[in-house]
């Protein structure tokens, strides 16, 4: 059933965010570059130790504007090092992307104080709370033969200490013929509204959603809006394009999914810069930006997709355009400062799986 009210609600809270933290302050105009243009990149060296853990799987980035450090999430689920989060700093300016100097790295931490045990938890988004500095976390959970994990949103200090955790949507819960699938879950994450509002959404559909992206058609991804203290306030669903190519040697092996979210505008909390990764064997890697417009979308919390509209969306950019000398598992992204030129920049990191046959990459693009 489709709740009317939420929505209204959503903007009104955003006018009054707008209203108190005052309009974003008026930038020169820029020369007309692209809507979007390569800033620079940068590949970390494979395996890289930093503070006794081995540097991969960055499936997730945020920045703290205060400090001008960044935070990246690894998604090794325990298996070669605790959970955990890095801290990096790295310039990016009009002459590119400086070089990366990983500063920390914490240890996430479970209730009790303790570090997860392995398979426990599978970290996938990371960002830092406008308000309070803390880190909100997503972690996808498990569906196995015999084993069923709910995903999840969690809090932890800025230390890597358990705060708590947000409530999750029923239907977002793993059950044995309902839920997420694996392995496509909770994998993006935004603040929104100043701050008021968080906006999680599933890599893939819910099983009862329908079937997932193919060379024929996309899917229909869940995106759930929720105030910060925890009470869901509406889900809306997601398009996702079909997956781009033919797999090979053995067809029908490709995937496309939401892998990262971010608001665009601290006015409106309506419309959100969406990442979509896909993956073909034997192909690559497909990485686009698109913009997605809720306004219009069916708020379907606590029913059924069927009919529903889902949000609009637009092309923002796709990688394969800006001239990059490689385009790795890119999982992650974040708003990172202004250039001189007015522009705004935009991070985006890669997780290599630890594979040697992959790089962990960090790119700096440009927008207008």
């Amino acid at each position: 059933m489709a709740h009317g009210g939420s929505r209204a609600g959503q903007i009104a809270l955003a006018v009054v965010v707008a209203g108190v933290l005052g309009a974003p302050a008026a930038q020169a105009q820029p020369e007309m570059w692209p809507e979007v243009r390569l800033v620079g990149e940068r590949v970390i060296a494979h395996d890289l130790e930093v503070r006794g853990t081995v540097l991969g799987g960055l499936s997730g980035i945020d920045y703290r504007a205060n400090t001008g450090e960044y935070v990246l999430i690894s998604d090794d689920r325990s298996e070669r090092n605790p959970a955990r989060f890095y801290t990096a700093r790295f310039a990016v300016d009009g002459d590119g992307l400086g070089p990366v100097t990983f500063t920390g790295t914490h240890a996430l931490l479970d209730p009790s104080g303790a570090e997860y045990p392995a398979k426990s938890v599978d970290p996938e988004e990371i960002r830092v709370d406008p308000w309070t500095g803390d880190h909100f976390w997503t972690q996808e959970g498990e569906r196995a033969d015999t084993v069923l994990i709910d995903p999840s949103v969690r809090i932890a200090r800025p230390d890597g200490a358990y705060v708590g955790d947000l409530p999750i949507p029923d239907n977002e819960r793993m059950r044995p013929d309902a839920g997420p699938r694996r392995n496509a879950a909770l994998e993006a994450a935004t603040f929104a509204a100043g701050g008021t509002l968080f906006v999680t959404a599933l890599e893939g559909p819910l099983l009862e959603d329908g079937p997932g992206p193919t060379i024929a058609h996309g899917s229909l991804n869940r995106l759930t809006v929720q105030a910060r203290s925890g009470p869901v306030l509406a889900q809306y669903l997601y398009p996702t394009e079909p997956v781009f190519a033919a797999s090979r040697p053995t067809p029908g092996r490709g995937d496309n999914g939401i892998v990262s979210i971010l608001a665009t505008d601290p006015l409106d909390p309506s419309t959100l810069l969406v990442l979509e990764r896909a993956y073909v064997p034997g192909v690559g890697n497909k990485i686009r930006l698109y913009e997605a417009d809720l306004a219009a979308a069916t708020n379907v919390h606590g029913g059924a997709a069927t009919g529903a509209r889902p949000a609009a969306k637009r092309l923002v950019a796709d990688l394969d355009d800006l001239g990059l000398t490689h385009i790795d598992n890119i999982e992650g992204m974040t708003w990172g400062p202004r250039l001189p030129s007015g522009e705004r920049t935009l991070i985006l990191v890669s997780d290599n799986n630890f594979s040697a046959g992959q790089v962990t990459q960090l790119i700096a693009l440009a927008m207008r």
